[in-house]
């Protein structure tokens, strides 16, 4: 039983054994240049044999896994027995000798570090940093053994079983190994972070240090010296009048640290000792709170924009709805955190589309904040007007009201021609399996790529949006007044979105008059399906309405646009809390009266617009102007959410052809669960259909690489070096109990802001305001029952946006870290005209 190694002889080969600190040490000390202080590892051979062998600790672990699976909630009783029952173990005259005789060979007055290094530890997805227990300056086998126990024990502290629960780390899987190392009689100590740990640049080097051996700066207690490199040189210092390391000494440990970072192959946070003018490396673990960069071989620099935020879906995607996204993508994609990004460094080194370029962008301020910011630094070199490689100009909202608007009812014709389409995809999938459906789905998806990029269904949406942003833009200057341009695009035709919560509506009215339905909605669980409904008075009725509101709608789901996501078809229970929130609310009709009463604001807001336009000097001409405008932002802005719709509707057909191909996987044991078909490409699903064979192991490390994605926070803007921005609103003079957005539909009001992360989860009451992270289309139901939203991503034309005009709904988008900064049950006030959220009094104490 291979108890004890010496540190030199391990490398990563030996995590299992060794775990992960120790077999980082095992490879630092392998590269040249690098020196690490001796030592040996006590393995997890040892652990096994005397922790997980007895059966007092293993059954308490074995209840510890059972009872916190899936919970966040730690048991503190149950892991304190688990330490007792470790500190009582003891040790085996095999192991206590042979430690006893590695210290008496160091000599008598060596000093040891004692040190954890469990086999889950410093792995690329999670470093387990500060988790468990350290010892130092230990003298004696005795110190050196009553330490090793106390290590082992330190496995199920309250925050290490904690940041396992979180990971998704089995406890019963987790093994300690302990080093036991030389103590360096440090003059200086510190961290080295190869990338700044705050922006995510890798240009950057941080160092901090402090005088003797780092507890105190690992502790806290002391302010480090604080050391910035920036390609190689020193940019910036913070400390005392005597610096503990001058530039020289940093330029050589941020080189050390740069050649560890190349033998791991990426960013590493360095723990390092000064002693007798040598640096000695003593820990080296991965960042892993870094947002990835995309994987570019071309030497050169590049800023990529986020696609989530342009499509208000903001979270980590699965590798078969990435592929997805990027078979429909107009341009290249790049993939970065499970995220997609398009590079846009082209159009910006161009004077001309940069300025086509900069105003779109200027619709979401946030975005246009971060691209100025790299602008103004000269992170991309500017090329001449005719230089190669300026790319294409992107469409700018028009300066003028255009003359040239299509017909109103091209509308009609693009949405049954879409339909047409959709029937012809159903047809085409019927009957097809293997990779005769691969090569349909394919073909199919080209051709909704070619739908969605069609010239008359670009004109038709375009001219909607343009005559919004003229309006905006217009009637703010005229009349000093904005908003107005929301109010008037209330209750339009064709805004399928809308449309879907007044639909919902409806369905609330064909529950309500069945009292037996409503009581079977609200005791039923999730192990309860909706089709039992069939066996309650009203309940087929009840079901009628339901299954035709999925017929229509049941594509949809929060974070559409992964195709991986569960549909409402799938989980039609997720409707439930609205519905019966619907029902409790509001009468019989709503519906309709709700789009009247829109209609009626629009066409108030209308007369009163062109009276006071007509009373200007030049009257006759701009009222003129400003209501062709409105006809054009009636008749045309309602499609602005149709070619979405269509796009659902299309791909959850070919989601369905290919969930069948995966049970077929799963019945022929090619896979073990229908959701591994998510962790694969589109062409590696059609490959492992093709030959009936699939890498478990690959699926297996997507699976974790996407939990650890999760967890990540997007940028708005990313560049090549790793930098990531999230753009910042100026707001002078703003007090310091508001916050800045972009305003998005007028109105101000004040309510309890409830922060909501699932819509299946929404608990509201009358004049609650909806805070959140993103809204895509499937959270609009919500927003018939709320009085205000604030988001923190989106844009003027975003979906949430679009449809909080249309029901009159005051919101306020780009509010960066809302969900963070304002608290759950606080009382706020949106001003939706102004974009302002303002803080008034704290949430109310839980009990």
């Amino acid at each position: 039983m291979h108890t004890i190694i010496p540190l030199g002889e391990l490398d990563h080969s030996h995590v299992a054994l060794a775990g992960g600190k120790a077999a980082n040490l095992g490879e630092l000390a392998r590269i040249s240049g690098i020196a690490v202080p001796p030592g040996f590892c006590v393995t997890t051979a040892a652990f096994t044999a005397h922790v997980v062998s007895a059966p007092a600790i293993a059954a308490a672990v074995d209840e510890l896994a059972r009872g916190t699976q899936g919970r966040a909630e730690v048991d503190a009783a149950l892991c304190a027995r688990i330490r007792s029952l470790i500190d009582e173990v003891p040790i085996l005259d095999e192991l206590s000798g042979a430690i006893a005789q590695c210290v008496a060979e160091a000599g008598e007055g060596a000093a040891w570090a004692v040190r954890s290094s469990a086999n889950a530890e410093d792995m690329p997805a999670a470093s387990f940093a500060g988790q468990h227990d350290s010892y130092l300056d230990l003298r004696g086998p005795a110190a050196v053994l009553a330490a090793l126990r106390s290590c082992w024990a330190s496995l199920f502290t309250d925050r290490a079983v904690a940041y396992r629960q979180r990971n998704g780390i089995d406890h019963r899987a987790t093994r300690m190994a302990v080093i036991v190392q030389r103590m360096v009689p440090a003059e200086v100590s510190g961290v080295l972070f190869t990338a700044d740990p705050v922006t995510g640049d890798r240009t950057v080097v941080a160092i901090e240090a402090c005088a003797g051996t780092g507890e105190a700066l690992a502790a806290g207690t002391v302010v480090p010296e604080s050391v910035t490199l920036k390609d190689g040189r020193v940019a910036a210092r913070t400390g005392g009048e005597r610096p503990l390391l001058d530039d020289e000494q940093a330029r050589t440990l941020a080189a050390l640290g740069r050649t560890i970072q190349a033998h791991f192959g990426g960013p590493q946070d360095v723990e390092w000792c000064l002693a007798g003018g040598r640096f000695q490396i003593v820990q080296s673990r991965p960042i892993t709170t870094l947002f990835p960069v995309p994987r570019r071989d071309d030497g050169q620099r590049h800023i990529y924009l986020s696609v989530g935020h342009q499509q208000m879906m903001t979270d980590a995607m699965k590798p078969l709805g990435l592929s997805f996204w990027q078979l429909l993508a107009a341009r290249p994609m790049f993939e970065a955190g499970s995220r997609l990004f398009v590079d846009i460094t082209a159009q910006l080194a161009s004077p001309a589309s940069r300025t086509a370029l900069l105003r779109m962008l200027s619709r979401d301020p946030l975005i246009a904040s971060a691209v100025q910011t790299l602008l103004e630094r000269g992170f991309i070199a500017t090329l001449p007007e005719t230089g190669a490689g300026a790319g294409a100009a992107v469409p700018a909202p028009s300066a003028a009201a255009p003359a040239d608007a299509p017909d109103p009812a091209i509308v009609h014709d693009l949405i049954r021609e879409s339909e047409e389409a959709l029937a012809q995809t159903r047809q085409g999938l019927a009957g097809k399996s293997g990779t005769a459906l691969f090569d349909f789905v394919a073909g199919d998806m080209a051709a909704l790529k070619r739908q969605l990029t069609d010239p008359a269904s670009t004109r038709a949406l375009m001219t909607g949006i343009e005559a919004l942003w003229w309006l905006d833009d217009r009637l703010t200057a005229w009349l000093g007044e904005p908003g107005v341009a929301g109010i008037l695009s209330q209750s339009v035709e064709h805004n399928i979105t809308s449309q879907m919560g007044l639909d919902l509506l409806n369905v609330a009215d064909a529950i309500r008059p069945h009292p037996a339905v409503v009581a079977f909605l609200r005791r039923r669980d999730d192990g309860v399906p909706l089709a039992e409904l069939v066996h309650v008075e009203g309940g087929a009725a009840a079901l009628a309405a339901l299954d035709g509101y999925l017929c229509k709608y049941g594509m949809r789901c929060a974070g559409e646009i992964d195709v991986t996501r569960p549909r409402w078809r799938e989980r039609p229970a997720t409707l439930v809390p609205v519905i019966l929130d619907y029902v409790d609310r509001f009468e019989p009709g709503e519906a309709a009266r709700r789009f009247q009463a829109g209609l009626a604001r629009a066409r108030a807001a209308e007369r009163d617009v062109l009276a006071r336009l007509r009373a200007r000097p030049d009257g006759a001409a701009t009222a003129a102007q400003a209501g062709a405008a409105i006809g054009r932002l009636r008749a045309f802005i309602g499609y602005r959410e149709y070619p979405k719709y269509a796009w659902m509707c299309r791909i959850d057909l070919h989601k369905q052809a290919l969930r069948a191909e995966a049970e077929g996987l799963v019945r022929a044991g090619v896979i073990d669960r229908l959701d591994d078909i998510d962790f694969l490409r589109f062409d590696e699903l059609r490959e492992v259909v093709r030959t009936g064979q699939a890498d478990r192991g690959v699926i297996a490390a997507r699976r974790a690489g996407f939990a650890a994605h999760e967890r990540l926070v997007p940028p708005r803007v990313l560049t090549s070096d790793g930098e990531c921005l999230f753009g910042a609103l100026e707001r002078p003079g703003l007090p310091a109990d508001a916050l800045a957005g972009v305003a998005v539909s007028a109105g101000v009001v004040e309510g309890r802001a409830r922060v909501v992360t699932d819509i299946a989860t929404a608990d509201l009451a009358p004049g609650d305001i909806l805070v959140t992270a993103y809204t895509d289309p499937s959270w609009t139901p919500l927003f018939l029952a709320v009085a205000g939203l604030v988001t923190e991503a989106g844009g003027q034309m975003s979906h949430g946006a679009v449809v909080a005009r249309e029901y009159g709904l005051p919101a306020i988008v780009a509010v960066r870290d809302a969900t963070r900064l304002i608290q759950d049950g606080q009382r706020i006030r949106v001003d939706g005209t102004h974009g302002v959220v303002t803080l008034l009094a704290a949430a109310p104490p839980t009990h």
